[in-house]
């Protein structure tokens, strides 16, 4: 998580949404217990190095509310992932207002969660591995995203 939140403050970009058991910097609502809170800030930390501080973020149960919000606030909801409907990422061209969902490390994005996204960007794969870390991932979409003329 650290070294998401820092990829994303060096693209710019504007607020980074944690969900689910996606582990989170303390904040000042923060419920976990006291040890577990501190523990995992200061693992998000060592990596993020001030990242944390510098990018807003916001942590929420459930990803659902989040497309909603965000969608409602004019945004395109974009998932980053394999899909058979996904558009390779040298062919997107990214919309003017733009949220990225990225998916779980192993298991990617659930197709429940795909159906309520705008469009599906996939990266192209020229190895044999399947898949690439997810911060790498991110990384790849976030500096397409900035460098193409938007949409």
């Amino acid at each position: 998580m650290g070294a998401l939140l820092r990829t994303a403050e060096c693209m710019g970009v504007g607020r980074v949404y944690l969900t689910g058991y996606t582990p989170y910097p303390a904040d000042a609502s923060d419920e976990r217990l006291p040890h577990l809170r501190d523990k995992i800030s200061r693992q998000i930390n060592k990596t993020a190095l001030g990242a944390s501080e510098l990018v807003a973020w916001s942590h929420y149960a459930h990803i659902e509310e989040v497309i909603r919000e965000l969608k409602d606030s004019g945004y395109a909801v974009v998932a980053l992932e394999q899909a058979p409907n996904s558009i390779q990422l040298p062919s997107w061209t990214p919309p003017g207002k733009l949220a990225i969902l990225l998916g779980r490390e192993v298991e990617g994005i659930e197709a429940d969660i795909l159906s309520l996204c705008d469009t599906v960007v996939e990266i192209p794969q020229f190895g044999r591995k399947e898949s690439l870390n997810v911060v790498q991932a991110a990384a790849m979409a976030l500096y397409h995203a900035r460098f193409v003329p938007l949409a």
